[in-house]
């Protein structure tokens, strides 16, 4: 619906009316306001039109059809940001992360943060609405005035007089080409892109507390295996002394040995150090000191993996909330230019007043006469230099930026399954791999110790088996870790889970 660029013919006012500066009308008598219903009726039924682009959904994007590293097919991502299917952490089968998971809701400070992002764009909202409806004022104001003849002879004064009065008045702009509106949606659309940050601002926190928590199960692991290193290789210095003092071997086997020992104490530090900090990283999630708080390490390390099912529903990307949040950022900035548009038509906007004058205050509520006005003022760009189209055009060229970020967005988390999906297929291989490696690494390790004892090799034999078993002990454990932060990483990835999780 377009307003019609022809004006109607001005009617002359009644001789007991005035018009002031701002097209108000101000009458002692309540017949003359009946001539403004007209227009304020037409710019009520105006309201209903709107100018700019109708928003259509969220944008295409060019997808697969199915997964390349495991089954299901790719549906377009919308809007809705679902619900994820119950608390995903239960599946590593740890106590402390079942525990500790829940606090990140309430205690981590960027999370808290973005709710209070949440709050004051559900708080831009009122305010946006609020501009739909009248705004209603009351003054009251009281003066003291004297005026006098100095420059008389005989002096002449009226003597000090009194003032008050008080009134009422609203003023109310007509949405006439949907400009308001637009604002409350995009206000709107706002909140709602804030509320899918802060769905994934707390996905991010609660995954990171879970990588780290897991990078400590598996540091613990490393300790466990250093310190049994450790004092392996301090029987194997106490079998290098004895050998030694009984003179067959010479004092480089000792050396040696002393050698081997002392690195490995300094990675059993350096290993405590790296879980020290992850268990303070862990206390920071959880919105705790670093000083009050301790993890124990579990008596046995017995790492789960949860298995993802073979067809992965794609459906399962509607719980991106990332791409919740680049969605309804597309739709904000559609609303943006309709806002745009709307300055190159007219602006209406109504005002209305009544209230009373006295000398006295008292008298206020009970003088005779009362003063009303009703006032329409329109407004019409005729010139601005070309600004309101250059708006128009930054609101378009911000439109296209947030397609391209929403796209962006999809893409990346079609990446980030694909990435995960193909870790965990890989990581499980390389770990059945590295367990055979560490099995026969621990046979040689032994034999080799043996046949030092028995003075059919060298020491230095004895070294290179050792390290070799160590490492591939350390491979084994590093696997088993990475497996699950793989693990952590898909859920990440599909928005907080996959359904049907079963370790």
């Amino acid at each position: 619906m377009r307003a019609s660029t022809h004006s109607a013919p001005r009617k002359s006012l009644d001789p007991g009316l005035r018009r002031d500066d701002t097209a108000n009308v101000v009458a002692p008598a309540k017949a003359g306001a009946q001539r403004l219903w007209g227009p304020a009726i037409l710019a009520l039924s105006l309201t209903a039109c709107a100018v700019g682009p109708r928003y259509a959904g969220p944008p295409p994007v060019d997808t697969p059809v199915a997964f390349k590293e495991g089954g299901g097919d790719w549906v377009p991502a919308t809007a809705a940001v679902q619900p994820a299917p119950g608390p995903w952490w239960q599946a590593f089968g740890d106590a402390d992360l079942d525990r500790l998971a829940p606090q990140v809701e309430v205690s981590n400070q960027n999370v808290a943060a973005a709710v209070a992002a949440y709050a004051q764009a559900r708080a831009l909202v009122g305010q946006q609405r609020a501009v739909l409806f009248p705004a209603i004022t009351g003054t009251a104001n009281t003066s003291r005035s004297d005026s006098s003849n100095s420059g008389a002879s005989t002096g002449f004064s009226t003597g000090p007089r009194t003032a008050n009065s008080l009134q009422i008045g609203a003023t109310w702009e007509p949405d006439l080409w949907g400009r308001l509106a637009r604002g409350v949606e995009g206000a709107r659309t706002g909140a709602q892109a804030s509320e899918a940050d802060l769905a994934a601002a707390r996905l991010a926190a609660q995954g990171e507390l879970a990588v780290n928590l897991l990078n400590l199960r598996a540091a613990d692991a490393q300790i466990a295996l250093l310190q049994a290193t450790v004092a392996g290789f301090e029987r194997g210095l106490q079998i290098a002394g004895n050998r030694y003092s009984a003179g067959v071997v010479a004092r480089t086997d000792v050396l040696q040995a002393q050698t081997q020992l002392a690195n490995a104490r300094a990675s059993l530090a350096a290993q405590r150090q790296q879980r020290a900090q992850l268990e303070h990283a862990i206390a920071v999630l959880v919105g705790q000191p670093p000083a009050r708080f301790a993890l124990a390490p579990l008596p046995q390390w017995m790492p789960q993996v949860p298995a993802v099912p073979p067809a992965v529903p794609s459906t399962l990307l509607l719980r991106r909330p990332d791409v919740a949040a680049a969605e309804r950022r597309v739709a904000q900035a559609n609303e943006q230019i309709g806002i745009a548009q709307a300055a190159f038509f007219p602006r209406l906007q109504l005002t209305g007043a009544v209230g009373t004058s006295a000398v006295s205050v008292g008298d206020l509520f009970s003088a005779p006469t009362t003063l009303w006005s009703l006032g329409l003022a329109g407004t019409q760009l005729l010139f601005n230099a070309g600004l309101a189209r250059s708006q128009v055009e930054a609101a378009r060229a911000g439109y296209e930026r947030t397609v391209a970020q929403y796209r962006q967005a999809v893409l990346v988390a079609f990446q980030g399954v694909e990435d995960q999906l193909v870790a965990l297929r890989l990581l499980a291989e390389q770990q059945a791999l590295r367990a055979e490696a560490s099995r026969a690494a621990d046979l040689v390790e032994q034999q080799v110790l043996n046949r030092y004892q028995a003075g059919q090799v060298g020491f230095t034999e004895v070294i290179t088996a050792q390290q070799t078993a160590l490492q591939a002990r350390q491979a084994l454990v590093q696997l088993q870790g990475a497996r699950q932060v793989a693990a952590v990483a898909l859920v990440q990835a599909l928005g907080g889970g996959w359904g049907g999780l079963a370790p």
